[in-house]
């Protein structure tokens, strides 16, 4: 297979023009963000945010200009519109509608997914993807389809906690296949990029990339898509947020006050765009001595608890910290996939018993706000 190279991608984009400019996409920088991983390309094209519907025809064009290129198998290029200062706040609800159901309402769904739930933390660190992974994989144990979407651009991490390598496929060259494993079907941006390419990147092209990373592959028939956010309250969050039906977020925090202060903020973002709030999860709660058994709160304990009980939502659960669960996420082997019936798996599968029946009565057109969920 012939190796692809940049200066050959923007001699194909070099022939793509731009109608608005008069001029090619490449003379006009447009083109950014470009992106080669052995036959799969990505790259974003800039555009004036007031025409980004208008300009679907020339993304379309520059993605078959790169695909005619020998050796190339997948083409992503996304549409960012970047905005030069704060756009002017919205002039509130129209007449009869509570606060945020006009963007609730724009909300499209992804083809085939009943239902998608966000696993968010506004803090690094405190294990959030692990929990994820072994949230999704429980899940698919407990009988129901399930896709993992790694929405972290900056740091991916499903390729390595997943055990998957490779790139996905492309039938068409526009919609991507996800990779599959222990059950479950994923897609991440760390499929598509060296493992150690720094993606220095805008907050609109972040945006753009995740929109064609939900909308562009082929998920098939899901119960449930499970989305490992990355931290913070940023970006990210607020575009699956607004662009996406929600079905609800779930936040991790570790027991820590400095951890609990952050995820307080992750809180009150999903809050304030109507994403219902389905619980906290406290990670890394204590630590068994493997040898003596002896507990160790080393974070401290029960903050998690207390801080759900005084915000008013559910606390779902707790982890331990345990060198199992490390070591199986490091080697790409969840611990509820390696050791199903062990007790750190148990922690997880209760968890996705309590995850499920909070889906379920979302789906039903239930409010979920029966008696909160207490662990003695």
């Amino acid at each position: 297979m012939p190796e692809i190279k940049e200066s050959d991608i923007r001699a194909a984009l070099s022939r793509v023009v731009d109608p608005d400019h008069g001029k090619d996409v490449i003379s006009a920088g447009m083109i950014s963000g470009l992106v080669v991983k052995g036959s799969n390309i990505g790259f974003a094209v800039e555009v004036d945010p007031a025409k980004g519907a208008q300009k679907e025809p020339l993304r379309e064009a520059c993605e078959e200009a790169v695909m005619a290129l020998p050796g190339v198998t997948s083409v992503t290029a996304v549409l960012t519109a970047h905005r030069e200062g704060p756009s002017s706040p919205p002039a509130g609800p129209p007449q009869g509608k509570r606060p945020g159901q006009a963007r609730a309402n724009q909300r499209a769904d992804i083809p085939g997914v009943k239902s998608i739930i966000a696993v968010a933390s506004a803090k690094g660190g405190v294990g959030k993807s692990t929990t994820a992974i072994n949230l999704a994989v429980a899940l698919s144990k407990r009988g129901r389809k399930v896709g993992l979407l790694d929405a972290d651009i900056y740091g991916p991490s499903v390729p390595r906690l997943m055990g998957l390598s490779g790139k996905p496929k492309s039938p068409d060259g526009k919609s991507i296949d996800p990779m599959a494993a222990h059950g479950i079907v994923c897609m991440s941006i760390g499929f598509l990029i060296e493992g150690d390419t720094p993606m220095i990147w805008r907050g609109p092209m972040v945006m753009s990339a995740l929109e064609q990373l939900m909308r562009d592959v082929n998920w098939g028939e899901l119960d449930v898509l499970v989305v490992d956010m990355p931290p913070g309250t940023g970006d990210a969050q607020l575009t699956m947020a607004q662009r996406v039906p929600l079905t609800g977020a779930i936040v991790v925090s570790t027991p820590q006050d400095i951890a609990l202060i952050d995820a307080r903020k992750g809180i009150a973002m999903f809050r304030k765009v109507d994403v219902p709030l389905m619980g906290i999860i406290e990670n890394m709660s204590y630590f068994l001595c493997p040898s003596c058994g002896e507990r160790s709160e080393i974070f401290g304990h029960g903050g998690a608890r207390e801080t759900a009980a005084e915000l008013e939502t559910d606390f779902l659960g707790e982890v331990p910290l345990h060198m199992s669960i490390r070591e199986t996420s490091d080697g790409g082997t969840p611990i509820v996939a390696s050791n199903p019936d062990g007790e750190h798996a148990q922690a997880y599968l209760a968890l996705a018993d309590r995850v499920a029946e909070k889906i379920d009565v979302a789906l039903s057109g239930g409010t979920g706000a029966g008696p909160r969920i207490v662990i003695s």
